[in-house]
């Protein structure tokens, strides 16, 4: 099994250093990992906890920078910067898969790049930060990571290609929804640059890139409601400039 880099480097990178390192090493722990002999648990209560932390921070962020927005434009960006695929952007770019202790079954079949696991234990991380050091360190790691997806997010569902692109294949008669493929993901951890695919029955795949899953991902769609003139060629998905993929 690969052997952990020091955890002083995910502190370093999160810009906190915990006091109780039991805490960390809680907050790294999966299910798989527990064995009963180092009395540490898995990282389950703590994500419980974690969720709770964002999703108050998240929602004092957003009051705070969106004064006289109404409740439901909070909302929208709200369930947009707290769910699976926020937290698991965030996890890439800390590189927390890198740290997890997991079992070895569990890591052999690609659990530090699960979804899940990568959320969940980004989750697990903010409680594990609230409990060692209170609420400001945590407002802290929210403002580092997650507001600059705040300040990327979108009220007009004109430009949402994802939703365009789905309504559009549904249009054709297809049942099957369009597949999201991760391609790689390249640049430096602070700033990584995602590419994915989007796969469609009987129409050619699509490449589109961006500084997080979701603008990549709308990006790819974008690429292909240009390539098939549904979309005029000037159209952005969201505030980033498409990419447009023709092989």
């Amino acid at each position: 099994m690969p052997r952990r880099p020091p955890l002083s480097r995910l502190q370093t990178r999160i810009g906190y250093h915990f006091r109780d390192n039991i805490l960390l090493h809680e907050a790294l722990t999966h299910a798989s990992a527990v064995n009963g002999r180092t009395g540490v648990p898995d990282y389950e209560r703590l994500e419980f906890l974690g969720d709770r932390v964002l999703g108050l921070a998240v929602a004092e962020h957003l009051f705070t920078t969106l004064p006289g927005a109404p409740e439901g434009k909070l909302a929208k960006r709200f369930n947009k910067l707290v769910n699976r695929e926020a937290c698991e952007e965030v996890a890439l770019e800390i590189d927390l898969g890198t740290y997890l202790k997991l079992g070895e079954s569990e890591s052999h079949a690609g659990g530090r790049r699960k979804q899940t696991i990568l959320a969940d234990s980004c989750e697990a991380l903010l409680g594990a930060i609230y409990l060692d050091g209170g609420w400001s360190p945590v407002k802290q790691v929210v403002e580092t990571f997650w507001a600059k997806r705040a300040a990327d997010l979108t009220d007009d569902e004109e430009v949402d290609a994802k939703t365009a692109l789905q309504e559009w294949i549904q249009g054709q008669g297809q049942t099957k929804l369009p597949k999201y493929v991760k391609i790689e993901m390249s640049g430096p951890a602070h700033e990584p640059v995602f590419t994915y695919e989007v796969r469609l029955k009987d129409y050619d795949p699509a490449q589109g890139t961006g500084p997080s899953r979701r603008v990549a991902e709308q990006n790819a769609a974008a690429a292909v409601l240009i390539r098939e003139g549904v979309w005029p060629a000037h159209k952005m998905a969201g505030e980033e400039q498409l990419e447009h993929h023709d092989d």
